[in-house]
């Protein structure tokens, strides 16, 4: 069951056109006036998913990672912004995205501060160890054999 216009002859024609030209989804979608979704969805019906690379971007990764504070202001913005009337459904879905991540970060963030915290406390039980080691086999070393 299609949700949007059918696709006329011309449209998938063109569509070929620009996939055999490598051009990326979000300039088919505006060209043809569809979601990028529907531009997917239509490649793979027509067996053009190999020449469609919907992962053809890069994210920047930090130096830092963010605070659980800075991420908590991110969803707070998030959710004032929600609060205003009339946004539209897709401003609404990312909203949603923005406020789900922030959350996922949150928790994988406090995840990876408690391992280190362990982390950090076995270095030093470690260390430790070492230390009550090497001082017994000094005692052990300092006493006569017996045999």
């Amino acid at each position: 069951m299609t949700k949007g216009k059918p696709w006329t002859i011309e449209e998938e024609a063109e569509l070929k056109t620009l996939v055999d030209a490598k051009t990326p989804i979000d300039v088919i979608a505006t060209k043809l006036g569809k979601q990028p979704g529907a531009i997917y969805v239509k490649c793979q019906r027509l067996g053009l998913t190999t020449k469609v690379n919907l992962t053809n971007f890069s994210i920047p990764l930090p130096t830092d990672l963010p605070s659980v504070e800075e991420a908590l202001k991110k969803l707070a913005g998030a959710f004032d912004l929600a609060c205003t009337p009339g946004l539209s459904k897709a401003e609404i879905q990312r909203l949603n995205v923005v406020a789900t991540l922030a959350k996922t970060y949150k928790e994988i963030l406090a995840d990876y501060i408690n391992y280190r915290g362990i982390e950090a406390k076995l270095i030093d039980m470690e260390a430790k160890y070492a230390a009550l080691l090497e001082k017994t086999t000094k005692n052990d070393a300092s006493k006569p054999d017996s045999t």
